[in-house]
């Protein structure tokens, strides 16, 4: 998957739609709104990252020697 590209946002966008809300439906603290939006925002700086961990091996013109 090319990092952001058009599969990347929509994959995003449905991860902090979800992870929204279930940390706003199911926190019951007063501020629930901040920790909800920091919570999906963190979880899609962890995807974005892992994504690019990921991709930074897919193209190497020269993998490792004697790898098996």
């Amino acid at each position: 998957m090319k990092l952001f590209g058009r599969n990347h946002l929509i994959i995003c966008i449905i991860t902090f739609g979800i992870l929204f809300a279930m940390n706003y439906i199911g926190n019951p603290s007063a501020d629930k709104l901040e920790g909800a939006l920091m919570t999906a925002g963190a979880g899609i700086i962890g995807l974005t990252l892992g994504l690019m961990i990921y991709n930074r091996g897919k193209n190497d013109k020269n993998p490792p020697q004697n790898f098996d």
